[in-house]
């Protein structure tokens, strides 16, 4: 049985308002959270992801209130993330009527914390946010592993070569994509599935509100690796790019944003005119 693939709209939430902008600058404003969350569900989103922008503890309460009117309005699963760093912040949220909770920063700072909660709650309820930059590295630089049959350079990254003549890696990046870790995102990929993370949200930030469309080889890489879901994001732009993510890029789900928001727009989409789109390009999915 093939598994359909699902379409998630993102919303990115700031101080209970759904915002919009290019790599997390030129925020503007998008909406009512709990109103476009229903407007989803009703269009045939498989799930919804809200991340909290503001993500500062003094804002926590009003989110945790869009949380549990959200919840009281929609029939599908949705993801919350931003500023979760705890087993108790994976409590509040959840049990304000979330079903999954995103961290990001927190677990490159702790990472006990994924094993931690996928033990209380479950790694269904666990997805590990991994935000990436690509680095290229010098043809010189490449080298075999002594480990195995990856590529690697100098820094024992995990390089991909992605042209006739190019090589990357993917770093992992933190604090909205402001702050490099140095930390190679394929080896951390592998590292939070075994810690007990249940999904993967995979953001490239080179092409995050581009609408440009995703880092296949990125998502390609992670999806062929690794065993749990892997969800795409960065970079949607019109149904042929969440295609090219489904049958290029391997990924389980695709996560959009301002194709699915900005209603009057020459690029917006509805949720079901992307999944007929997908379904005569034989990719399965959910009709409502």
């Amino acid at each position: 049985m093939v598994l359909a693939k699902r379409i998630i709209p993102c919303l990115d939430i700031k101080e209970g308002r759904v915002v919009k902008g290019v790599n997390f600058v030129n925020i503007r404003d998008a909406g009512d959270p709990v109103e476009l969350a229903q407007r989803y569900d009703e269009e045939g989103a498989d799930e919804l992801t809200f991340l909290d922008i503001t993500a500062s503890s003094e804002k926590r309460d009003i989110l945790i209130d869009v949380v549990r009117r959200t919840a009281e309005v929609i029939f599908i699963p949705f993801t919350v993330g931003g500023g979760i760093r705890t087993t108790e912040d994976f409590r509040r949220i959840l049990r304000a009527g979330a079903d999954k909770c995103s961290i990001n920063s927190g677990a490159v700072k702790n990472p006990d914390v994924i094993n931690k909660a996928a033990k209380i709650f479950g790694a269904q309820c666990v997805v590990t946010a991994i935000d990436v930059k690509r680095r290229y590295v010098e043809k010189d630089n490449v080298k075999q592993s002594v480990n195995g049959p990856d590529l690697t350079d100098n820094n024992n990254h995990v390089v991909i070569q992605v042209d006739e003549d190019k090589y990357c890696w993917w770093e992992v990046v933190i604090h909205g994509g402001r702050t490099d870790t140095g930390m190679d995102a394929i080896k951390w990929g592998l590292e939070v599935e075994n810690r007990g993370s249940g999904e993967i949200l995979l953001t490239s930030m080179d092409t995050d509100g581009m609408r440009t469309g995703y880092d296949l080889e990125l998502t390609k890489e992670f999806s062929e690796r690794l065993n749990v879901p892997v969800i795409a994001s960065g970079g949607a732009g019109n149904e042929q790019h969440i295609l090219d993510v489904f049958s290029h890029g391997k990924a389980d789900a695709a996560l959009a944003a301002s194709i699915f928001h900005d209603i009057g727009e020459d690029y917006h989409r509805s949720i079901e005119d992307v999944k007929d789109f997908l379904e005569r390009n034989g990719i399965t999915v959910r009709h409502v």
